[in-house]
C-alpha cells in the first residue's frame, strides 16, 4: 500500500510533531487474559491495512501511508487502577503522545488494571479513524478476548480516492470542477488572517453519564415531539451556550455524519477517517419553543443529508492539498463561527456479556484538537445510558464556564421534558 493521505486525513495528521489522537475506552468487569489480549491485537492488526503502515512525509507530494513490512505489534501499556476516574487521567496522557519511532503501528492500548475491574483504552491518531472505526475495532478486540480462536477477514485497501468513485461519477467533468474549487480555495485562505497568536492553554475533558430512566425519557419525549434525540441535544447545547456566554454565543453547531451511509465501498468495519459535516443553527432571538426549534433542526439536518454528495466531497478534497497548510493555520488562528462540534455516535451495538467478563460500560471518545476553537461534544448510548465527553481548551473556553454550560444543558433538557409531558 502506498496512498497519499486524503485532504481531511492530512488535516487531522496536522504534522509530524503535533499529536491528534482519539481515545476510546471500555470498562470491563471480570478477568482479562494477557495472552488473549495480545492475540486479539495481532489479529486486528492483520485485518486492517492502516495498522501496518507508516506515515512518510519525506517523499514529494506526501505525506503517504506506506505499508511497513517491519511494523511492530500493537503495544499494551499497563497502568494500575486505583479509582474509577483513572481512565480519564490516562486518556489525557495519551492525547500528547506521538506515534513516532521506528516501526511503530498507528494504534496502541492502555490497560488500566485491577484485580476485578479494568479499562481498555484504544488509542489511534485521528488521521486513520472516525467514530465508526473506534466502534468496529473495539468490538473486534472484545470478541477476540472472549474467543481468541476466531478469525478475522482481512480486506484490500484502496490506493486512491478515484478507486472509491462509482461508474456513474463523471471524472472529466469533476476534474474541471475540481480545478475551479482549488482556485477558489486558494483565494479564500490567501485572504484570511492566520497570524493571530494565542497561548497554548490547557486541554480538558468533562465527562458525565445519564441513568437509564433519563436516557429513555429523552428518547421517548423526542419521538413524541416529532423530532430526534440529536436535534434535542443540539438545541439544548446551543441554548446553554447562549445562556452562559451571552453575545459570545454563535447559535451554530457542527454535526459530523458517518460517510458509510453514502459510500458502500467503505464498509462498517473499514478503517476510515473522513466524516462530512453539517452546520445547524438556531435563531438566538426566536420566540419559538424548545421542541419547535428541535423539529426545525431535525428538518434542516435531514434536508442537508439528503442533498449531500459524499463522492464529490472526497473528490474535490483532492484538489485542496495545496491549501492544507493554510487550512491548518486558519483552524489554529480563528475562533470559527460555531459554538461546538457535536458528534452523536448513537446506540452502540456491542455485546454486553462474554464468557469470562462483562462489558460494564463504554465511555465516549476523547480527543484534544489543536485548533483555536476545540469545543467538541461526543455522545454515545450503551445499556440504555447516554454518555457524554466535552473537550475544550481553557485558552478558548474556561473549564468553569464549560461546567456551567454542561449544567445549563441538563437543566434545559429536563425542564423541557417535563414541560412536554405535562402539556
Amino acid at each position: 500500500m502506498k496512498r497519499k493521505l486524503m485532504m481531511v486525513e492530512r488535516i487531522m495528521h496536522v504534522d509530524a510533531s503535533t499529536p491528534l489522537n482519539c481515545v476510546f475506552t471500555a470498562k470491563i468487569a471480570g478477568s482479562i487474559n494477557p495472552e488473549n489480549l495480545h492475540t486479539a491485537l495481532t489479529k486486528v492488526q492483520q485485518k486492517h491495512p492502516l495498522l501496518r503502515v507508516r506515515i512518510d512525509e519525506e517523499q514529494k507530494g506526501g505525506p503517504y501511508f506506506i505499508t511497513n513490512e517491519h511494523v511492530r505489534s500493537i503495544p499494551v501499556r499497563i497502568a494500575e487502577r486505583l479509582t474509577d476516574d483513572d481512565w480519564l487521567k490516562e486518556s489525557e496522557t495519551e492525547w500528547y503522545k506521538l506515534f513516532d519511532g521506528d516501526n511503530v503501528p498507528l494504534a496502541r492500548v492502555v490497560w488500566v488494571r485491577s484485580a476485578s475491574v479494568s479499562e481498555l483504552l484504544l488509542v489511534m491518531p485521528h488521521c486513520v479513524c472516525d467514530g465508526g472505526t473506534c466502534v468496529a475495532l473495539l468490538s473486534e478486540i472484545l470478541n477476540l478476548l472472549d474467543n481468541p480462536a476466531q478469525e478475522l477477514d482481512a480486506y484490500t485497501p484502496f490506493n486512491s480516492v478515484q478507486e472509491l468513485m462509482p461508474d456513474s461519477f463523471d471524472i472529466a467533468k469533476n476534474k474541471r470542477k475540481g480545478r475551479i474549487y482549488s482556485f477558489l480555495g486558494k483565494l479564500f485562505f490567501l485572504l484570511k488572517n492566520t497570524r493571530n497568536k494565542f497561548g497554548t492553554g490547557r486541554n480538558y475533558v468533562i465527562h458525565w453519564k445519564l441513568d437509564e430512566e433519563q436516557t429513555i425519557a429523552i428518547a421517548e419525549t423526542a419521538k413524541n415531539a416529532g423530532t430526534s434525540v440529536h436535534a434535542a441535544l443540539c438545541v439544548a447545547f446551543l441554548k446553554a451556550f447562549q445562556e452562559v456566554r451571552g453575545t459570545k454565543a454563535r447559535g451554530k453547531v457542527i454535526s459530523p455524519v458517518d460517510i458509510r451511509r453514502f459510500i458502500p465501498e467503505i464498509k462498517q468495519d473499514t478503517m476510515f477517517a473522513f466524516a462530512p459535516i453539517v452546520e445547524l443553527t438556531i435563531d438566538k432571538d426566536s420566540t419559538k419553543g424548545f421542541w419547535e426549534q428541535a423539529r426545525k433542526i431535525k428538518t434542516d439536518l435531514t434536508a442537508k443529508i439528503e442533498t449531500m454528495n459524499a463522492y464529490e466531497m472526497l473528490w474535490m478534497g483532492e484538489y485542496m492539498h495545496a491549501t492544507v497548510n493554510r487550512m491548518i493555520k486558519f483552524l489554529k488562528a480563528t475562533d470559527g463561527s460555531h459554538d461546538v462540534t457535536l458528534s452523536n455516535m448513537g446506540r452502540l451495538t456491542i455485546p454486553e456479556t462474554y464468557q469470562s467478563f462483562e462489558l460494564e460500560t463504554i465511555y465516549s471518545p476523547t480527543v484534544a484538537f489543536p485548533w483555536r476553537n476545540p469545543n467538541t461534544l461526543v455522545t454515545t448510548t450503551f445499556k440504555n445510558r447516554m454518555d457524554f465527553t466535552f473537550m475544550s481548551n481553557d485558552n478558548f473556553l474556561d473549564e468553569a464556564e464549560a461546567l456551567k454550560i454542561k449544567a445549563a444543558t441538563i437543566d434545559l433538557l429536563f425542564a423541557n421534558l417535563q414541560q412536554l409531558s405535562h402539556a
